[in-house]
């Protein structure tokens, strides 16, 4: 119900990356920051060369920023995404699982038309 509330208060955010955060993938990034004593990275995201469909996902903590880059604010997560990967993104939910089967981040892409055995297939 939170991530459904969350979503829906943060839909307005959506348009500077084109991307959605969900509370628990806010809340593991924030962790993971405080893990490493430092308060100017960003959460990257991009699209870049790779895999069997051409294109694979990339998250990483970022201190650079980059003309083009688009930033939004998810609760005092700072996500930014290149100007190349944001059409790529347009929609994504970003959302992290911890579970007895497995734990990490997840990207649900409606621009991902297929997949494959290693993630989902642009075209």
């Amino acid at each position: 119900m939170s991530v459904q509330d969350t979503s829906q208060t943060e839909t307005s955010t959506e348009t500077a990356t084109g991307i959605l955060l969900t509370d628990a993938a806010s809340a593991k990034v924030k962790h993971l920051l405080d893990q490493e004593g430092r308060d100017d990275l960003a959460l990257r995201v991009a699209v870049q060369p790779g895999g069997c469909s051409g294109l694979r996902y990339q998250l990483f903590f970022d201190e650079r920023t980059l003309d083009g880059d688009n930033f939004t604010d998810f609760g005092g997560v700072k996500v930014v995404v290149d100007r190349m990967s944001t059409p790529y993104l347009g929609g994504a939910v970003i959302d992290f699982v911890d579970t007895i089967e497995k734990q990490g981040f997840t990207i649900d892409n409606p621009n991902a038309s297929g997949s494959c055995a290693c993630g989902d297939s642009f075209h």
